[in-house]
């Protein structure tokens, strides 16, 4: 019997990388997209040779924003399942190139769905959404949640969402739309805010003078473990009731608090050591992000078991036994 082909855009990334080793273990072939292939190669190499893949997953070079490039990809490999995890993923660089942001989301969301149209292609689609649709939500958001993203990545990742919502009624493709929450794990890309923190606090613990420079740290979000996200994804992609989801862990935390309990674990007290900077703090900012997990779990029996402490003490860990 021929192994199932799964096809993942992104796969360089966390996500990608994450969702690939799932896949490999599950005796898929992946066939992987990147868009740093050229440009930056050893970002792919990095996360890939963490996780042992590098030798197992297929990468292939394709311009994912060109339309027939998509289509060579899709008519050749076949694949029985494709996860679109490909974006400029930074809310902070969307605002320096709004115009980057949303062609690597809403162009390639918009080639990959009119590919699949025009070949009949039959296999599952899962895009990979962002709670910045939202905007700020004073509640649990659902996914009738109104909508009110503040930023260009936002308002890229809300099209997509219509889109992929409208060619699944109007021409019946299996595609869904994974609306996520914050993520993380060691294979985060710098970044974001959270490895800063990680990577900086120990810089503390080295040197006592040494300062973490931050912005607004009342904001709050819903932070989850990426390779739990992981598990969800595939979980909505075989459905057999294909719908758009909230991913998220319904735990909503400052941004202060994350920063506590890092320091904490480093036994630091974090006052000593951070400082805000003006100049960090974004108009705009939403102050509060957090989803309501409940439809995930009634429908898919999901839900995010590990806890904010946890997943930091993995962060601080990693990170740790990296620069050994």
């Amino acid at each position: 019997m021929s192994k199932k082909i799964s096809l993942v855009l992104g796969c360089s990334g966390q996500d990608g990388a994450l969702l690939s080793l799932s896949l490999l273990k599950q005796n898929h072939e992946v066939v992987g997209t990147s868009r740093k292939i050229e440009k930056d190669k050893l970002s792919k190499i990095i996360n890939h040779s963490i996780l042992g893949i590098d030798k197992d997953i297929r990468v292939v070079n394709c311009d994912i924003t060109n339309f027939d490039e998509i289509s060579n990809l899709i008519e050749k490999y076949k694949p029985s399942e494709v996860y679109n995890l490909a974006a400029q993923s930074s809310v902070g660089k969307s605002f320096e190139y709004p115009q980057e942001t949303l062609k690597s989301i809403v162009n390639v969301t918009l080639n990959l769905l009119e590919v699949s149209r025009q070949v009949g292609y039959n296999g599952n689609l899962f895009f990979a959404g962002s709670s910045e649709v939202f905007g700020d939500t004073k509640s649990k958001a659902t996914i009738e949640h109104k909508q009110k993203p503040v930023s260009p990545y936002g308002i890229a990742k809300q099209t997509s969402l219509n889109l992929v919502k409208s060619y699944r009624e109007l021409y019946n493709l299996n595609c869904i739309t994974g609306i996520l929450f914050n993520h993380e794990s060691p294979l985060r890309s710098k970044n974001f805010v959270t490895q800063k923190i990680i990577t900086e606090a120990l810089l503390c613990r080295k040197n006592k003078l040494h300062k973490l420079r931050l912005g607004n740290l009342n904001i709050e979000r819903d932070w989850g473990w990426a390779e739990e996200f992981i598990d969800g994804f595939q979980l909505m992609n075989r459905s057999v009731n294909l719908k758009d989801q909230i991913v998220c862990t319904g735990r909503p935390t400052k941004l202060k608090k994350f920063v506590s309990i890092v320091f904490q674990k480093l036994n630091l007290n974090w006052r000593d050591h951070v400082v805000l900077e003006p100049n960090f703090f974004r108009k705009g900012e939403i102050k509060k992000s957090y989803g309501d997990p409940w439809q995930m779990k009634n429908d898919l029996n999901w839900e995010a078991k590990v806890n904010l402490e946890t997943i930091i003490e993995k962060l601080i860990e990693f990170k740790i036994n990296s620069c050994k």
